[in-house]
């Protein structure tokens, strides 16, 4: 379910670091999938450790488009197993730092 107070859209740039996409996804999952923040690591796989089903993962490949303006295209989505390579899709789509 689209969350009705979604964040707002983030332009990309260099300052947003790994670590805010890292800290605004353990929120949103936290919030959207009812359980404990201290469950969300960055080797957590969502099927298996934070019991997601497919329908929580389109929502978080639609909602990181969404925030980031990026596209993340259906044979890539699939390979987003776990909240680290999640974490890292954006931050990889991102300027580098000077």
């Amino acid at each position: 379910m689209r969350d009705p107070h979604p964040l707002p859209l983030l332009p990309l740039r260099a300052t947003l670091t790994r670590d805010e996409i890292y800290s605004e996804l353990s929120r949103t999952l936290s919030e959207e999938l009812e359980i404990n923040p201290a469950k969300i690591a960055p080797e957590a796989r969502f099927k298996e450790d934070l019991e997601a089903d497919s329908l929580h993962l389109v929502e978080l490949v639609i909602e990181l488009e969404d925030r980031y303006g990026i596209v993340i295209p259906e044979s890539e989505a699939r390979e987003l197993s776990t909240i680290g390579s999640v974490v890292d899709y954006p931050a990889s789509k991102l300027p580098a730092t000077a």
